[in-house]
């Protein structure tokens, strides 16, 4: 019986993977999100027209850390097959300038990624097999001035997660960290980005890469190439650039 496990149970590309996974076969979903979400319905309802099993929701918020330890021992009293780790925050170029906000974004999307990670990496290795997925960003590779306190923060928690896979290397755990570009839904509502995708190409592309044992892969794969240019740029020319 196949279980997977959300982290940011409202996430729209997390549940878009899950749907996606469901396409494989039935399995029971546990959604972790935050008791106050707004999305919490709309999430459950959508993993069940999906085809899972049994759905369940537990209280989880990314910000505070004390409480991860005791929120993945509630959910590994049972096997877990995937895992998604979809939590974050996007912030604006003006979050450097509020110092809270700053602090929450970054607490959220790294030190709160980190701190799920670490226990993932013990409960799975302890299980002896299972797949974690990362959702990190193209925007971690290279921090750029319009908005470096969600960059940086996709940053840390990108390389993070990469080094996990290596470090569980012959467990029978494996570690998929995925680098969107900008996804149309609610964090980038208004907003006009090129090369934009849509969380169901991410969660096709996932779950492929996925089935091959990748370890990372962009979305769209059009940002290989571009990354590789804008990574090697000199800081004179970069710091030229509008985005």
């Amino acid at each position: 019986m196949r279980r997977i496990l959300l982290l940011g149970g409202a996430s729209e590309i997390g549940l878009a993977i899950v749907a996606e996974c469901l396409r494989d076969g039935a399995a029971d979903v546990v959604l972790a999100g935050r008791a106050s979400s707004p999305h919490r319905a709309d999430a459950e309802l959508a993993v069940r027209r999906a085809g899972a099993r049994g759905v369940e929701w537990i209280d989880f918020d990314a910000a505070e850390p004390a409480s991860h330890p005791q929120v993945i021992a509630q959910v590994f009293t049972r096997p877990v097959d995937i895992v998604i780790v979809a939590f974050g925050l996007l912030g604006d170029a003006g979050t450097w300038r509020d110092h809270a906000e700053a602090v929450r974004v970054a607490q959220t999307n790294y030190t709160g990624a980190l701190s799920v990670g670490v226990l993932l990496g013990q409960a799975m290795r302890a299980q002896g097999h299972g797949q974690v997925v990362a959702l990190s960003s193209v925007a971690g590779e290279r921090v750029r001035r319009s908005n470096p306190v969600y960059g940086s923060s996709k940053a840390g928690m990108d390389g993070f997660y990469l080094q996990l896979g290596v470090l569980l290397e012959g467990s029978g755990v494996r570690v998929l960290v995925v680098r969107p570009g900008a996804v149309r839904g609610r964090m980038t509502a208004g907003r006009r980005v090129p090369l934009s995708t849509t969380p169901e190409r991410v969660a096709r592309a996932t779950v492929a890469a996925m089935r091959r044992g990748r370890r990372m892969i962009r979305v769209p794969a059009l940002f290989g190439p571009i990354m590789g240019v804008y990574r090697h740029l000199p800081a004179s020319v970069a710091k030229r650039l509008a985005f």
